[in-house]
């Protein structure tokens, strides 16, 4: 029987290659404008557009060259709607009333403008800030949640805390991949971390844990079953008899994901990449993670935590 587990430094070093350079570049961002990613108008303020064509003509590339020729060059540009009624929602920076007058200006020589609808909102930054700190807390109440919840739900296996620090440690490590990935992209490609990134980033959370439960679950199941047999015996076991169901479910998530990236709209096309790669992520850690952690965590391995008990398992008299 193939041993995963017995590979379990390889899986560690592969997510350190990761995590400690996008923590570097994150340090690097921060250093040189403030903040660890590139920040929208969501979370440093700006302006909103609704406008309404009465004619065909204006396409999303175009309405972008529009918001360019009078300095606003980072918007975020959406359909709203039927497409036939011809109505955009683009967020960019402040602008004042003589440069969104020129902007008008811009937009009506591509097609009819009706000028009626047209709606110009500004977003104070406080709100972006609400959002961020919602979205942290919703993080560390998701972890201290399944980590309570683990330790209940499994506690006719020795040691059931480790479950929990084990689920939890897979859930930051996707959120520091997802992050890592973020500076990148925002650093190379220009793209803005904004309410969808949060979006992300919390639906990541929900499928790691997801993941790691049902491996952790088998393994639960399996410790009865095979009383007498090495604890990394077991829990390899499990991994296998669990592993194709994991990547079959991910794998039709990852088909449909990588068609949109394909042949999605451009106003999308940064949330599905970021769902992608943490999802990629929740994938990897619920396996090669969360699982080997615990095996680690048994053999002693872990610095400055006790170590495990050895040799074969033996019962944990418990009431389900």
């Amino acid at each position: 029987m193939f041993n995963l587990v017995q590979k379990r430094r390889l899986f560690f070093t592969l997510s350190a290659l990761i995590i400690i350079p996008g923590l570097l570049l994150m340090a690097y961002v921060t250093a040189t404008t403030g903040a660890p990613f590139r920040l929208s108008i969501d979370f440093v303020g700006g302006s909103i557009y609704e406008l309404r064509f009465t004619e065909d003509g204006a396409d999303e590339a175009a309405i972008r060259d529009a918001f360019a020729s009078v300095g606003l060059d980072d918007t975020l540009i959406q359909r709203v709607g039927d497409p036939a009624q011809n109505r955009w929602s683009i967020r960019a920076a402040f602008s004042d009333q003589e440069t969104t007058t020129r902007l008008l200006d811009a937009l009506d020589s591509l097609a009819p403008l009706d000028r009626d609808s047209v709606r110009v909102e500004q977003v104070s930054p406080t709100v972006g800030q609400e959002v961020a700190r919602a979205a942290f807390f919703a993080i560390l109440v998701a972890a201290l949640i399944v980590a309570g919840f683990i330790v209940i739900a499994f506690r006719q296996v020795p040691h059931a805390f480790r479950y929990g620090v084990c689920a939890v440690t897979a859930m930051m490590h996707d959120v520091l991949v997802v992050a890592a990935f973020a500076a990148l992209t925002g650093m190379l490609f220009g793209w803005e971390v904004d309410a969808l990134f949060l979006t992300a980033v919390l639906t990541v959370v929900g499928f790691s844990v997801q993941d790691t439960i049902v491996m952790f679950d088998r393994i639960r199941e399996n410790i009865p079953k095979h009383l007498g047999e090495p604890y990394e015996a077991i829990v390899n076991r499990s991994i296998l008899e669990t592993i194709h169901r994991s990547l079959a479910t991910q794998l039709n998530a990852f088909f449909i994901m990588a068609a949109i990236l394909l042949f999605g709209g451009e106003s999308i096309k940064q949330f599905i990449a970021t769902l992608f790669v943490g999802l990629l992520a929740g994938t990897y850690s619920s396996i090669f993670i969360a699982v080997p952690l615990l095996v680690a965590w048994e053999k002693g391995e872990l610095p400055f935590v006790g170590r495990g008990r050895r040799g074969p398992i033996q019962p944990v008299n418990a009431e389900v």
